[in-house]
């Protein structure tokens, strides 16, 4: 494999820190195992406001905190924090904002059943809090893969906000994408919260409508692999799928048994890598 490959995981959920599912299982199982492929790894998801910070042992990283990200004209302090999984022998960094990301439920009211009219800022917010943070490690990761909706702003800020940092300046991005919130709606400004600095207002045209499946859409525009985590989509967005001409690795259930994903996940990193697809 030559040189030691790092692989920068962003990823929504992961298990014990969340409940056990198909994702959060791909969340805390996958990094451990590209690592044990000789790989080095960083892990990012959100500090959600149900993850017990005690019981799971978080605690802030000083040296790593304490920026502010503007969001429509508001500041935002940046929290980051870190937990270890020790059987792995693996660190999370969690992205934590007491706006955004201290609420007990994740993505909608459990009241009103309502989408949180936030959840654009909080992807926002996430998105860039990674890529400031991973900045200031010094750690310049040759593939970022990108899990669950809350990641899907990450490779537009990748190829067009970042592409001259050196940091990112290489860096190819793989897409996991999933049949949720397709048709969710968030905030009609979304488009002009997203721009920063070498994103023009046209490159977000798909944002004119601001919904679950033109976010994933925009999200599929600017990666160099997709991988299936679902076994169907959205209609819509299952025929936007069939005629893009980017590297897509079939769905492939995940499951505690199964070592098949670790494999062909990891095929699928070294051809995007390698740009042999």
């Amino acid at each position: 494999m030559g040189k030691t490959n790092k692989v920068l995981f962003i990823t929504q959920e992961i298990a014990p820190y969340v409940e056990e599912n198909e994702k959060s299982l791909l969340g805390r199982t996958l990094p451990q195992s590209i690592q044990e492929y000789g790989r080095e790894i960083r892990t990012f998801m959100p500090k959600w406001g149900n993850i017990n910070e005690r019981r799971n042992q978080l605690h802030e990283v000083i040296r790593l905190s304490g920026m502010n990200l503007i969001i429509d004209d508001t500041d935002h302090p940046l929290i980051i924090k870190v937990a270890s999984i020790q059987s792995a022998r693996m660190q999370v960094y969690f992205i934590d904002n007491d706006d955004y990301f201290h609420r007990k439920a994740v993505f909608t009211d459990p009241e009103s059943g309502e989408f949180f009219k936030d959840n654009d800022e909080r992807a926002i917010f996430f998105a860039r809090g990674i890529l400031e943070t991973v900045k200031k490690l010094r750690w310049k990761p040759d593939l970022i893969h990108c899990q669950g909706w809350i990641s899907n702003l990450l490779p537009i800020y990748l190829k067009k906000a970042y592409k001259e940092d050196p940091i990112f300046a290489e860096s190819k991005v793989v897409l996991s994408l999933y049949d949720e919130f397709a048709t969710e709606e968030f905030s009609p400004k979304m488009k002009s919260k997203v721009i920063l600095p070498g994103i023009r207002s046209r490159d977000l045209d798909l944002l004119n409508t601001p919904n679950g499946i033109n976010l994933a859409k925009l999200a599929v525009q600017y990666s160099d692999g997709i991988i299936l985590g679902s076994p169907s989509f959205n209609p819509e967005l299952e025929k936007y799928l069939a005629g893009v001409k980017i590297p897509t690795l079939p769905y492939i259930e995940v499951t505690k048994e199964s070592k098949e994903y670790i494999e062909k996940y990891n095929e699928f990193y070294n051809k995007i890598m390698n740009n042999a697809l």
